[in-house]
């Protein structure tokens, strides 16, 4: 069942599904309500369920599983996080994250939402996060000129201007204007991309999925501090964190409380490597040879000859 949102990607996947030969039945998708998705995980015909969306929906899939010993894997919401060390190399830590964060207006699962930043670094990094923020082009996703696209919903593009604006309000300073990106303007899914300082973590945009094109920068005086806020997040999908000594990126992860962390990198898939998340990022496995796990069911066979 496909969100509602975009429902001509499920038709887009049961034709490319077809198409590539696959036996009939193998894949389906259907359109429906909410209540019809609640009475389908409820049948006893269903033996699995795998959900990926909201912290609210699949809170809603689990109770309406609640009734039955069936498997339910959940990848929820995210705010994932990146921390820049003292030794990183900037101008690609700079790239990297803006690239994690603006990539399809900022609606991926594991787009970085935060970025805390060594204070040694803070100033040079700001200035050219920003740089290269300015430089996207916001218009429509078919015309090989634009880099950042629309949002999906007029009410998406409002929620997150929301918490830019409840940011400004506590003290947040932002950088780029709306002005600067024709086809922004309230009431339209086009949204302007926005960075902001002075931000602290009790701020929504910092705390709640902004999933869109908005993002916090934040200086830290050490690695104890960007783990420490880099926890106390509600959320556990993924981490990113730059940095030119690989040894101590192992002992961070080691300490990060997400279910994937990037070494100079984000925002990326590997179907080889395990899927998961912890706190409200969800629970379960997908990927990876630990992902089949979750779909199958093991069967002993114990045979006695006489």
């Amino acid at each position: 069942k496909h969100s509602d949102q975009p429902p001509l990607v499920a038709e887009r996947m049961s034709a490319a599904a077809a198409a590539a030969g696959l036996p009939a039945g193998a894949f389906a998708h259907v359109h429906a309500s909410h209540g019809a998705v609640a009475r389908m995980v409820a049948d006893p015909r269903v033996a699995h369920v795998a959900f990926t969306g909201s912290v609210e929906g699949g809170r809603a899939v689990q109770s309406a599983a609640r009734a039955r010993c069936v498997g339910v894997g959940r990848e929820l919401g995210g705010k994932d996080a990146a921390y820049v060390r003292e030794d990183a190399d900037l101008a690609h830590a700079v790239a990297t994250t803006a690239e994690g964060a603006f990539y399809n207006a900022g609606q991926s699962c594991c787009a970085i939402e935060r970025i805390y930043v060594h204070e040694t670094r803070y100033e040079a990094f700001v200035e050219a996060f920003v740089a290269e923020a300015r430089r996207l082009v916001l218009g429509d996703p078919r015309d090989l000129a634009t880099t950042l696209g629309p949002v999906v919903r007029v009410r998406n593009a409002e929620a997150i201007t929301r918490q830019v604006d409840a940011a400004v309000a506590a003290g947040a300073t932002a950088h780029l204007h709306a002005s600067d990106f024709p086809g922004s303007e309230r009431g339209l899914p086009y949204l302007a991309p926005q960075v902001l300082t002075g931000v602290d973590d009790a701020m929504e945009l910092m705390r709640e999925e902004t999933f869109g094109p908005a993002i916090g920068l934040a200086k830290v005086k050490d690695d104890a501090e960007a783990l420490a806020r880099i926890n106390a997040s509600r959320y556990g999908l993924t981490a990113a964190l730059f940095t030119a000594d690989l040894d101590r990126a192992e002992e961070l992860a080691a300490e990060r409380e997400v279910g994937t962390v990037f070494a100079n990198r984000c925002d990326f898939l590997d179907p080889e490597l395990a899927w998961v998340g912890v706190k409200d990022s969800g629970r379960g496995c997908t990927l990876g040879a630990l992902g089949f796990d979750a779909f199958t069911r093991p069967k002993s066979l114990h045979l006695r000859a006489r």
